[in-house]
């Protein structure tokens, strides 16, 4: 399990006071749960236990009520107020997995002319957050700066590093810890940083890190030395296989975009090779590396992608774009990806495309797709508890927004089904058939400073299991959206708790907590034990505090949740830890679990549950089974191959789904002309009967489409395709041959290549952005694309590479 940072900060303003409460992973990306911090002191008040006997959710009368909650709860409540005020900042960070260690920074600083004058205080806690002890002295009282926070390493060794600022004296100080934070050893860095501290994924002994002159720095040894391997380096990240990727320009000017080296080196910098010219930007994704690649004169560049690190290069073979437009990489896994096409104007919305397994062939997968030009902002999310489930928003017919969920990976989308326990007053004077439909409120709504307090949340242990915030109808219900649940992936959905509220997954989704979310002080926390049918409450203070945040250890494996905020005179951070263990009085046993079938849908069919190639037959447990999974519960699944059909392919290039057809049929735009593409430098042909297998089906027999490529042994245009052409290596020879080839086909071929830049490989692609994908599974990061670290990353919903373009980011 990867460990979670958590950075919490709190504004003071005269009328209100507000915060945002971050959690990314190590340096990933932070993650936006909004309101203030405060905490409690005092013990619970018995008199009010009688509101814990009755259920607090929307099916009250067909709940039981569990008996003794407050009692239960009362001995396991524990609280603790930090030295810090209001007006600092402070920083979570989650050490190992299971180890119950958490470590908290507190830090207040105020500027002072061109100097900072701040202080830090450290904390630690053994037992999930329940006691704290401050352990500042370890860190010799030192000024940590919030920006740096604490680096956790992903493989829970027990590493752990702070940055210290000690430029009054000259310099910054590394304090590592290799037990969890039980001591500290300090090292002087040879340089000052401009970023945190980067792991190495593969072996968290090695660490990456960029100097404010750009430099780049390595250790191998846990920082205890470093040496410096490259300079002007402008972005860097970890790549398999212990690989380091970078940017590079030798004038020294990151701002002069498309003249940038990507660089590489598998040795730890004492070999470097130069893999592409002419960069704009560059990121990683899965197996595949992608670049935007100057393409000639002006302005003009094009995505390229590599499946081997940058030795071979594709172009992306995706419509053309004008200087008004843009891309966008919504998820990247090991088998493919889905791209954002921006439509032409001021649309608001664009195309989604899904690639084949090579990720240079797209087609078609989404049209309408919601992404505005000026916020940035997509709905897009990946659902971690049930494999190929996506969900989205669209734009209707009529200028509506509107959820639409797919199971199979982009082949076919769909909307949402209404809830049947949700209200929707259907006026039959409108011409608004589809009114009434259950929308999901994600990224966007949160940009548009909804009530949305929290995106929509699953986990891979969790199966089936959705926790998210929508609206059902008229406009009243979308300006205060009500937590809905799924517990089969997205196919159907249950109303669950009235108004917005913050939430998380406990016990592998044995336990459910929420917190309403309000201006006004609260004092009660809900819990659910079967999948948020029924939920039942628990008053943790007689003295309300401001809520700011909820947190639990990464992984939704614990049993322990905190709150934070603070009371009415806005002086301390408090944390309101509640052990909710004892609610759940036994462990569970075979008997508590009950086999289900994932995707099913015609149970009378005999290709009921097969998605992607394969039935999928997990142990769940019953919603009536109020027992301990446990932190070593296993998922446990039973694999059974499907015979080929029709979904088993997503459309191939050139073709698509018409809205409510499963046929695939041509493009209206590709009717007519050859359907060629560029790949590995030549001109491929594809001959099709409209379909290709999605990437990572494992289907058997049955329908199988005819396709062919075939090798027109025609040369593509962009010099990007040819390697030996990006590395520093290339001889002159090389480049004349090159040349003189490229001459002597030019006649021959101008009529292929008018079409292949027409039709397929061509285009102006001037503006183009790389988004990175929310990963429920513990904080927000790509799905299968390196973590980027916070200087690098637009804080907050959807996450955005800075080395993206500039005028496309908020």
């Amino acid at each position: 399990m990867i460990s979670v940072s958590c950075i919490l900060a709190l504004g003071l303003f005269s009328s209100a006071v507000g915060t945002k409460f971050h959690e990314g992973d190590n340096f990933s990306g932070l993650r936006r749960l909004q309101r203030g911090l405060g905490g409690d002191e005092e013990r619970r008040s018995p008199e009010k236990s009688e509101l814990s006997k009755r259920s607090a959710g929307l099916n009250e009368q067909t709940c039981t009520a569990l008996r003794g909650v407050e009692s239960t709860l009362h001995n396991s409540t524990h609280s603790f107020t930090f030295k810090v005020r209001t007006m600092g900042s402070l920083s979570l960070a989650w050490v190992g997995d299971g180890s119950g260690v958490l470590l908290v920074l507190t830090t207040f600083q105020v500027p002072l002319f061109m100097m900072r004058f701040g202080q830090s205080n450290l904390y630690r806690s053994e037992d999930y957050g329940k006691t704290f002890k401050d352990v500042t002295h370890l860190i010799n009282h030192t000024f940590i700066q919030s920006e740096f926070g604490i680096a956790i390493s992903p493989d829970d060794s027990g590493k752990v590093m702070l940055t210290g600022d000690v430029s009054e004296i000259g310099g910054f100080k590394l304090f590592r810890s290799q037990d969890f934070g039980v001591t500290f050893d300090p090292t002087d860095l040879p340089f000052e940083p401009l970023i945190q501290m980067l792991y190495n994924p593969g072996d968290c002994n090695v660490l990456l890190t960029l100097s404010i002159t750009l430099d780049l720095w390595l250790s191998e040894d846990f920082g205890a030395t470093w040496r410096k391997i490259h300079d002007g380096v402008c972005l860097v990240r970890w790549g398999p296989k212990n690989s380091i990727y970078f940017t590079t320009n030798y004038n020294a000017s990151c701002s002069d975009k498309g003249m940038l080296e990507l660089r590489k080196t598998a040795d730890y910098g004492r070999r470097f090779q130069t893999i592409a010219t002419r960069v704009y930007s560059f990121v990683l994704g899965g197996r595949f590396v992608f670049a935007s690649i100057m393409t000639g004169t002006g302005t003009e560049r094009m995505i390229h992608v590599s499946v081997d690190g940058g030795e071979v290069w594709n172009m992306a073979q995706l419509p053309t774009v004008n200087h008004e437009q843009f891309y966008s990489i919504l998820a990247a896994n090991q088998d493919m990806i889905f791209m954002h096409v921006d439509n032409p104007g001021d649309s608001g919305g664009g195309t989604i495309y899904v690639s084949d397994d090579r990720g240079a062939v797209f087609s078609k997968s989404l049209e309408r797709h919601l992404y505005t030009s000026v916020g940035s902002d997509t709905d897009f999310t990946a659902i971690t508890s049930l494999r190929g489930v996506y969900m989205t928003s669209v734009l209707t017919e009529d200028g509506a927004m509107e959820t639409v969920i797919t199971f199979d990976q982009g082949a076919k989308w769909q909307t949402l089904r209404r809830p049947q326990n949700s209200h929707c007053d259907t006026d039959t004077s409108t011409n608004r058939p589809n009114r009434c439909r259950l929308h999901i409120h994600a990224s966007y709504s949160t940009a548009m400073k909804m009530n949305v307090p929290m995106l929509p949340l699953s986990q891979p242990s969790a199966v089936g299991l959705i926790l998210a915030h929508g609206s059902v109808g008229d406009a009243e219900s979308a300006l205060s959206p009500d937590v809905y649940v799924s517990d089969d992936g997205g196919y159907s959905w249950l109303l669950a708790l009235r108004g917005p509220h913050h939430y998380a997954i406990l016990d592998s989704g044995g336990l459910l907590v929420a917190v309403e979310h309000t201006n006004s002080p609260v004092n009660q926390i809900k819990f659910s034990t079967d999948e948020g049918q029924c939920w039942h409450t628990y008053n943790f203070t007689s003295d309300p505090l401001h809520f700011s945040g909820m947190d639990s250890e990464p992984g939704s494996r614990s049993m322990n949740v905190s709150l934070w905020g603070y009371r009415n005179d806005f002086s301390k951070w408090v944390v309101i830890t509640i052990d909710v263990r004892k609610l759940l009085t036994r462990d569970c046993t075979e008997g508590d679990y009950v086999q289900w079938l994932a995707h099913s849908t015609d149970p009378s069919g005999s290709n009921d549950g097969c998605v992607l190639g394969y039935k999928e037959t997990f142990l769940r447990p019953r919603k009536d089974s109020v027992c301990w999974n446990g932190r070593e519960y296993a998922v446990t699944t039973k694999l059974s191959p499907c015979t080929c059909t029709m979904d088993d392919y997503h459309c191939d290039f050139g073709y698509h789904r018409p809205e409510n057809s499963s046929e695939c049929t041509e493009q209206e735009e590709m009717k007519g002309h050859p359907l060629q593409f560029c790949l590995n430098g030549t001109t491929e042909q594809l001959q099709t009967s409209g379909y290709r297998k999605i990437p990572g089906d494992r289907c058997e027999g049955g329908f199988q489409p005819d396709r062919k490529e075939t090798d027109l042994r025609r040369m593509c245009t962009s010099n990007a395709l040819y390697p030996n052409s990006l590395t520093e290596n290339s001889s002159p020879n090389a480049a004349v041959i090159v040349m003189v080839v490229i001459a002597m086909l030019l006649t021959s071929a101008v009529a292929g290549v008018w079409l292949v830049k027409k039709y397929v490989c061509g285009g102006r692609f001037l503006v183009h952005r790389y988004s990175v994908m929310r990963e429920h599974v513990e904080a927000d990061k790509i799905e299968g694309v390196d973590d980027v670290d916070a200087h690098y990353m637009e804080t907050g919903k959807a996450q955005y590479n800075e080395d993206s373009d500039q005028d496309l980011l908020e």
